[in-house]
């Protein structure tokens, strides 16, 4: 039990750091910097959905606290936004406005799991996941899967091998971060079926919805809307990821308990952010597009030079470099792309994954990405 001085250990357990170390060296690298570490997107938000587009004159009570479910007019237009994408029809009382994705997949792990409770988390897996679930002084269960299921059989083979007694949800990240890869809708079928028979929730961050190159992307939701949680991000849709905003979709019944913990750790979303993001909804399509084809063409282009399988989805290739480690391992590798200028994310940071690295190829302008990516393929030997 902890007392004075000690923190509580679920906290000491956590990482400091989701990334490399390294990355600290970024501000004092001397020459051209590749932040290929990072998961954002190099391109400003669309106009008119941007913070230096608001006057407190024209938005009254912009400096003041929204409603701690979020803004009426947000809510309605991202339940709006959710039936047109996802095809089954949501309403307003089923949405809960966050402090981005994270605020609400922290919202959900907190409504519906007790102290010592498991969340089987799909690998490789968004690094802050697992955090949240510790921070919440529950049990993360990372299930290695992505590479290894093949078909819905050996998908669902392979969550029902993880899960235990204390089991309460499946955590999935379509399209993933960071592989780039789509779950396939047989799949989430047959998950979605296996976690009705357990009686468990299901978490499902999709928060790359509009970022998909080839194949389909396949809402959850809509396979057992009565147990799913969907997360969805304006930071990963429309380039806002400093303005803290995303949502989270999920059972009427239990909405209210999500609100209840979103109130007591970041109490509401920005207001301003809430404005610019339902003008995001209304006007940035083509905004969105146009990101598309950019954030497709540098994966492309990245993929091919590093020799790997370009990505379905998402803005994330993860590549193994095992056969470019020598006796320092990862960290040296790691330390040899930073003495280059470039910086990359750590593949444990993701899950059991040693000697893989993520590279964002949206997280600087093309060009600068491609020579960051020439780095890479250096160290690698290619």
């Amino acid at each position: 039990m902890p007392r004075h001085p000690r923190a509580a250990a679920s906290v000491t357990a956590m990482s400091g750091s989701i990334f490399s170390a390294l990355a600290g060296r970024l501000a004092e690298y001397p020459g051209e910097v590749y932040p290929l570490h990072v998961g954002d997107t190099w391109m400003d938000p669309p106009e008119g959905c941007r913070l230096e587009d608001l006057k407190a004159s024209e938005h009254p009570g912009m400096n003041r606290y929204a409603s701690p479910r979020g803004m009426l007019e947000l809510l309605e237009a991202s339940a709006a936004e959710v039936t047109r994408r996802s095809g089954l029809e949501t309403e307003p009382r089923e949405v809960l406005v966050a402090a981005g994705a994270t605020g609400a997949l922290g919202a959900v792990i907190g409504a519906i799991m007790d102290p010592g409770e498991e969340v089987l988390i799909l690998a490789p897996h968004w690094p802050l996941i697992a955090g949240i679930v510790r921070s919440f002084h529950g049990v993360a269960v990372q299930v290695p899967f992505l590479g290894l299921a093949d078909s819905p059989e050996t998908a669902v083979e392979i969550v029902r091998e993880a899960a235990g007694e204390r089991t309460v949800a499946l955590y999935l990240s379509t399209p993933n971060n960071p592989t780039g890869r789509l779950i396939p809708r047989s799949w989430l079928e047959a998950l979605a079926e296996w976690a009705r028979r357990r009686n468990l929730w299901l978490i499902a961050d999709e928060v790359y919805e509009h970022y998909v190159y080839r194949g389909e992307h396949a809402y959850l939701r809509p396979m057992a809307p009565e147990r799913t949680f969907a997360c969805h991000s304006f930071s990963k849709a429309y380039g806002m990821a400093g303005n803290r905003c995303g949502y989270v979709v999920g059972p009427e019944a239990l909405m209210d308990q999500l609100r209840k913990v979103s109130t007591h750790t970041f109490y509401s979303t920005p207001t301003a952010s809430q404005i610019v993001a339902a003008e995001a909804l209304r006007s940035a399509q083509p905004w969105v597009e146009r990101a598309a084809a950019s954030y497709r063409r540098a994966g492309e282009a990245a993929a091919q030079r590093l020799g790997v399988t370009p990505p379905d989805g998402s803005t994330f290739l993860f590549v193994d470099v095992a056969h470019a480690l020598d006796d320092q391992g990862l960290l040296g590798f790691l330390e040899r792309a930073a003495e280059r200028g470039l910086f990359l994310a750590p593949g444990p940071s993701f899950g059991p994954y040693p000697t893989h690295v993520r590279l964002c190829f949206t997280s600087a302008p093309p060009e600068v990405v491609a020579r960051g990516v020439e780095v890479l393929a250096q160290l690698m030997g290619r």
